[in-house]
């Protein structure tokens, strides 16, 4: 009983000493910065790769920029020509493999 009573009177107290203090003071937030200007392409360099006679060339942009060139030629073996870091090197891949496996098999579980 005293301390529902007690409970009670702290609550009162604490509503009470909470309507005293002033808000806090707002200030107003600064404008935003300007959006980016978009470009559309126009003026970017125009890159082309003059493919050998019989070969087939697919290309993967992303954002408008080549990333990768699938190259099939006559004989129908495909390689891939990849830029990795954006630098507009591109490096000839056999598969698209990573060559990487992760091993993903269960070595021990603790019951």
């Amino acid at each position: 009983m005293r301390r529902a009573l007690f409970l009670a009177l702290s609550a009162v107290a604490a509503a009470a000493l909470a309507q005293q203090q002033p808000p806090p003071r707002l200030e107003p937030l600064p404008e935003p910065p300007p959006p980016p200007l978009i470009r559309d392409g126009g003026d970017e360099p125009r890159v082309r790769i003059a493919p050998q006679d019989g070969d087939r060339v697919e290309e993967m942009r992303e954002g408008g920029r080549i990333v990768m060139l699938k190259v099939t030629p006559p004989n129908g073996i495909p390689y891939y020509l990849m830029d990795l870091n954006g630098s507009g090197n591109y490096v000839r891949r056999d598969s698209l493999d990573p060559g990487i496996r992760v091993p993903m098999w269960t070595i021990k579980t603790f019951d």
